[in-house]
């Protein structure tokens, strides 16, 4: 049985609640066959001292959606994500608005997977270009 893009969403951002994602009002909002879209909004939340986007959420919103892409398309039944290692370089401030992140896979095999995440505001300039690396390893029993 096929799950609507709405139920999928859902049950995603239900899963954020209280956790980071919920405290940087992270949601999931577009997903398809090999990505999956969150934004975050730039707010004092999530502003560096001088009043824009901290490097580090745009890095946890990477993160969350990557991590959460990975999820998606692994067999949770049997299996559990965690994130290996992540990059970010930031090309561009943002001081209002919303950040959103892309997540696409370069690598999507059995036990690691490499995703492409890039952030862009909301007029479509390019803020950040992460890398994600996760693992798939066995729930035990």
């Amino acid at each position: 049985m096929q799950i609507s893009k709405e139920s999928m969403l859902a049950k995603a951002n239900a899963a954020s609640k209280n956790t980071l994602m919920e405290t940087l009002n992270i949601e999931m909002v577009d997903y398809g066959e090999d990505f999956l879209v969150a934004r975050m909004p730039v707010n004092s939340r999530v502003y560096q001292p001088d009043g824009v986007l901290h490097g580090g959420a745009t890095a946890a919103l990477a993160e969350s959606v990557g991590s959460f892409a990975s999820h998606l398309f692994i067999d949770t039944e049997n299996k559990f994500v965690r994130g290996l290692e992540i990059t970010a370089n930031h090309l561009k401030s943002v001081t209002e608005g919303f950040v959103y992140a892309k997540a696409t896979f370069l690598h999507k095999g059995r036990t690691t997977q490499l995703l492409d995440i890039r952030i862009t505001d909301d007029h479509d300039n390019l803020v950040s270009i992460c890398r994600l690396s996760t693992i798939s390893l066995p729930k035990k029993k």
